[in-house]
């Protein structure tokens, strides 16, 4: 095939995955992100404590847990196309509003769909990837977009203190709001162009029967339907698993650093924000150059070098914190957060394809929720019986051992033994490669 005839797919590729990038950029960055940024402000101008903003965020947990199904739920009916385009709508519409009114239950219940709608924004993800980006890219496509949260929290560090300086926070939310708007716009008009409001079916015919195969050659089936049968496939329970520790060890650790350094080893707030800041530049390019790397050595090997990075990184907060490594620690830690929220899809992407990926995905960002929640209360019910959050990292290095074990018993990303739907016989696969090479 000539250069030329790729480059229409190529330049489809390049716009979704800044389009992705932004939406979760503008999901998961602002929202949450920005009112943290931006709590002190607030609550010296409306008055309300922290027993509302610990309200506020687990009600954000919530609202995320049950987008995440509501999205999946939707996705297999009326299109992953359309479920993103509405997500991110709805997030700049609330971010618009917040600012309007001074009720805080009002902005409690704008923040809480905000959390509800970075979930449902990332359900459809692997069905859009896999519709406009070529097998071998979506390794390091779904690590970039993965890092969008980074890009968002950048945004914000930089929009911040020029509107906080002037009393202006509201004008903060007006901006982030007006402008996620824009780009929603921009999407609707591009998803149009690239048919990704039609189904499957209808976009790509000869890639939507329950018995094609990917670029790897073996079969898929994609019908929703094969998606939720998928609880009795052993890969993909592992991977419900690893989203659920994930969940688990990676949130309360980002959660929970900077008290631990702060009041557990007695750093001042310089470190602490240095360390922070270290974290999010690591961030904006960890899971671009990660996905890239696993494109060419595997997803599973990639999760695995991540998991070593995440268990170093908590080793050195349990025997080593002094000096200078709680910033070696950060390093690491930034270096395989980002990247694992990228790898996980990118598993499913190629192993998976349309509706049946897409429900294969979803629970994973249910079990995921789950899993930080139940992180949060463990990590806070050991600082309680022991003082530490000591006892909590090392909880997170066990688990960083038991993901890396999980991760050696996954299949091949795309192989016959991982593929959903019939796999193919020998003469199916000679015959993918002869077509492949003709």
């Amino acid at each position: 095939m000539n250069t030329d005839d790729n480059r229409p797919k190529v330049v489809a590729g390049f716009v979704a995955t800044v389009l992705l990038t932004s939406f979760v950029a503008a999901t998961y960055g602002f929202g949450f992100y920005l009112f943290a940024q931006l709590v002190t402000d607030m609550r010296k101008d409306l008055g309300f404590d922290y027993t509302v903003v610990g309200t506020i965020t687990a009600a954000g947990q919530l609202g995320f847990l049950l987008f995440a199904l509501l999205g999946t739920w939707l996705s297999t009916r009326i299109g992953g196309g359309q479920v993103v385009i509405g997500s991110v709508a709805l997030c700049g519409l609330c971010l618009v509003l917040l600012p309007v009114s001074n009720s805080i239950l009002f902005i409690g219940i704008l923040l809480t769909i905000m959390g509800g709608t970075a979930a449902s924004v990332y359900v459809p993800l692997v069905e859009i990837v896999g519709r406009v980006i070529d097998y071998r890219h979506r390794g390091k496509v779904l690590g970039l977009v993965s890092s969008g949260t980074s890009y968002g929290v950048f945004v914000n560090s930089l929009l911040v203190p020029s509107f906080v300086q002037n009393d202006n926070w509201r004008g903060l939310w007006y901006a982030v709001g007006f402008g996620t708007l824009m780009v929603t716009a921009v999407a609707t008009f591009t998803f149009h162009r690239l048919g990704l409001f039609r189904s499957e079916n209808e976009s790509t015919p000869d890639t939507a029967d329950p018995g094609t195969t990917d670029n790897e050659g073996m079969p898929h089936n994609t019908s929703a339907r094969a998606g939720w049968r998928m609880v009795l496939v052993r890969w993909v329970v592992i991977v419900w698993t690893m989203k659920f520790l994930n969940g688990f060890a990676c949130m309360p650790f980002q959660n929970y650093l900077s008290p631990y350094l702060r009041e557990g080893l007695g750093f001042d707030i310089d470190f602490a924000a240095q360390v922070w800041g270290a974290i999010g530049v690591i961030g904006m390019f960890a899971g671009f150059a990660v996905g890239w790397l696993s494109d060419r050595i595997g997803v599973r090997a990639s999760l695995v070098m991540c998991y070593a990075l995440f268990f170093i990184s908590a080793v050195l907060l349990v025997v080593a914190p002094i000096g200078f490594l709680p910033m070696v620690s950060g390093v690491l830690f930034a270096l395989a957060f980002y990247p694992i929220y990228g790898l996980v899809p990118a598993y499913v992407s190629k192993s998976a394809s349309g509706a049946a990926a897409t429900v294969i995905f979803g629970v994973t960002n249910v079990t995921q929720g789950i899993g930080g929640i139940v992180g949060n209360y463990t990590a806070g019910f050991l600082k309680n019986i022991t003082g530490d959050f000591m006892w909590y990292y090392l909880v997170v290095a066990v688990t960083a051992v038991i993901l890396g074990a999980l991760t050696l018993q996954l299949p091949r990303e795309g192989s016959a033994e991982s593929a959903i739907g019939r796999k193919p016989t020998a003469p199916e696969i000679g015959k993918e490669a002869a077509q492949s090479v003709g």
